[in-house]
């Protein structure tokens, strides 16, 4: 994979010269390290984010990093789209096919990728049999699971642990998702990016330039949920929520997502939200193309509320964002949503379609503390949930994996 190439001083001016410095001192003890990251798509979803961005950074600081994409077709991604579910603790409708099909992908893919390198990183479940050539290579073998598996499908849970338990480390995003699994086990955190144009700073003409192109409104306050179209996201779930608030505050409901190439389910779930959503003209449903970033942050920092109501979540950095904005968030208690939002400080959390209903209508009654609420979420994304924070954790990990033994000096 190719990335656009930018630097680390570019972030001084958000976390200030000593965060910026000691990275380049940490990169001082991994300069040269050939990292290779190998995930499932190029474009969609948090961890083609993460690494679009991520990978310039530790070039800059000296680290040989590149990015691989596995290959797949359809009946390989509904396969692992179904891993996907099960291991969100859906029951799997899993047949035997689907384990060949995914196998026989898996295969292909191991014979047409070099895998050399000092740390080979494999993301999420698609690629993990990858380590079946730990054998035939020298580097460390790192897998870094991005999604909720607190409480799986134990079939596909025991079927991964066979490629699982060979890796020499594994990665989760939160305490509550760490498995008991025979290697060392490392907890890093998702992060956005400040400067990539979903976070930046935009000017009012071009968030009213992007609220005119989709025929927007802003008479009535707006309520947003960004997330592709996916039974977990729960968009269904966030329409008869704002249906319920709108029986007393005349707003209306944006539903902002796309498709991800490894996600067959989502152009279903596309039709069934807009069936809905014909119901309620105040509902607008916008399906927008991968790479409508300017598009994302305009509607963002247009709403009066952005919600993230997930039934299960592996981070779901749709919220750091929103936060990111001084937005005041609504989102459901799962997952790593509760590592950025202590509710009632940096935002509000629901369990349930009245949970949400009675949280949205509480912010949007009650502005002041809607703007006490995004920001605090924005100083707690500061700290805890920016790419700089994310960059350290990576180098350090890669310093614990190749320096075994060693006193690491800083």
């Amino acid at each position: 994979m190719s990335v656009k190439t930018f630097h680390l001083k570019d972030y001084e001016k958000i976390v200030g010269h000593q965060v910026v410095e000691e990275l380049y001192l940490i990169g001082e003890r991994t300069k040269g390290l050939k990292i290779r990251n190998v995930n499932s798509t190029a474009v969609g979803g948090g961890v083609a984010e993460i690494l679009t961005r991520m990978i310039p950074l530790l070039k800059d600081v000296g680290v040989d990093a590149s990015w691989d994409v596995i290959k797949g077709n359809a009946r390989f991604y509904q396969a692992t789209k179904r891993f996907h579910n099960a291991l969100h603790g859906n029951a799997a409708d899993l047949s035997e096919e689907d384990f060949d099909a995914f196998l026989a992908t898996s295969e292909e893919n191991g014979k047409a990728m070099d895998m050399s390198g000092d740390v080979l990183f494999i993301h999420d479940p698609q690629p993990i049999t990858l380590i079946e050539q730990k054998s035939r290579q020298k580097g460390k073998w790192v897998w870094r699971c991005h999604v909720d598996v607190s409480n799986p499908d134990q079939r596909v849970w025991d079927f991964l642990r066979r490629y699982m338990d060979q890796y020499d480390a594994t990665v989760f995003s939160a305490p509550m998702f760490s498995r008991s699994l025979p290697n060392r086990q490392f907890l890093i955190a998702p992060s956005i990016d400040p400067l990539a144009e979903k976070n930046k700073e935009l000017s009012e003409k071009t968030i009213q330039s992007v609220l005119d192109k989709y025929k927007l409104d802003l008479s009535k306050p707006m309520v947003t949920q960004v997330s592709r179209f996916d039974y977990l996201k729960d968009p269904i779930g966030v329409i008869e929520a704002v249906e319920m608030v709108q029986r007393y505050v005349d707003c209306q409901l944006v539903l902002v997502g796309g498709e991800a190439a490894d996600d067959p389910e989502s152009t279903e779930v596309l039709a069934k939200v807009r069936e809905r959503a014909q119901k309620n003209p105040d509902v607008h449903v916008l399906a927008i193309p991968s790479g409508s970033d300017v598009e994302i942050n305009a509607l963002q920092r247009a709403s009066a509320v952005v919600v993230q109501k997930s039934i299960k979540e592996g981070f779901g950095l749709t919220v750091s964002e929103a936060l990111w904005k001084a937005k005041p968030v609504v989102a459901s208690a799962v997952g790593g949503i509760t590592l950025q939002i202590t509710h009632q400080y940096s935002g509000l959390l629901c369990h349930s379609v009245e949970g949400a209903a009675h949280q949205i209508k509480q912010l949007l009654q009650n502005p002041k503390f809607a703007e006490k609420l995004g920001k605090n979420g924005q100083e707690h994304v500061k700290q805890n949930f920016l790419l700089t924070r994310h960059l350290r954790d990576y180098l350090l990990l890669f310093l614990a994996l190749t320096h075994d033994g060693d006193v690491v000096h800083l």
